[in-house]
């Protein structure tokens, strides 16, 4: 393993089209957005968060006020999540770990710990979720961007919909996993 802690011959690379980091291994040209098995979760965590994180980059509020501003989001809002998945998720894999084993119990206590840290001001939502979230959204620091109603699942949707910008919801459960959203815009 190299210091990314994929397994041989696998490498991080970046797409252009998505603007995340996706692995690849050139000998057998295979791509994949989940790590390959092998792959040393803790390890990669850490790879992840010192080069392919955009943890000082925020997306330009200018940008999106100008565009709320002619109404392009009109009954849209932006929010930004941390998701912890359990073996029980509709998809048990993240680009952490090839194949996520945790009970959904280990995970709530997980995403609870995370909340506690959030809550008494030891950490960001977007400073945990660039290490810490299950999405690939992490390299956005968990920002999902803009959506409106029925884009999401219906637990995630009424939950960030209730939330004024600033606020931070309590654990959401959907098929996905356990989700801490806070709202944007």
């Amino acid at each position: 393993m190299t210091d990314t802690g994929l397994p041989p011959g696998w490498e991080v690379r970046h797409s252009n089209s998505k603007n995340l980091p996706y692995y690849f291994h050139p000998e057998t040209k295979e791509s994949r957005w989940e790590p390959p098995s092998g792959t040393d979760p803790d390890r990669l965590k850490v790879y992840m968060g010192q080069y392919h994180s955009s943890a000082g980059i925020r997306p330009s509020s200018q940008t999106a006020s100008a565009n709320g501003a002619n109404g392009f989001h009109e009954g849209k809002i932006r929010a930004a999540h941390l998701l912890v998945k359990h073996r029980d998720s509709r998809r048990p894999a993240s680009w952490r770990e090839a194949n996520i084993t945790r009970t959904k119990d280990e995970a709530m206590n997980t995403i609870l710990a995370h909340e506690s840290r959030i809550r008494s001001g030891g950490a960001s939502l977007g400073d945990l979720a660039v290490t810490e979230s299950d999405c690939s959204s992490a390299r956005k620091r968990g920002d999902l961007g803009f959506f409106g109603k029925g884009d999401m699942q219906k637990e995630f949707e009424e939950a960030a919909f209730a939330l004024k910008p600033g606020e931070i919801s309590r654990v959401v459960q959907t098929a996905s996993g356990l989700h801490l959203i806070e709202r944007l815009e």
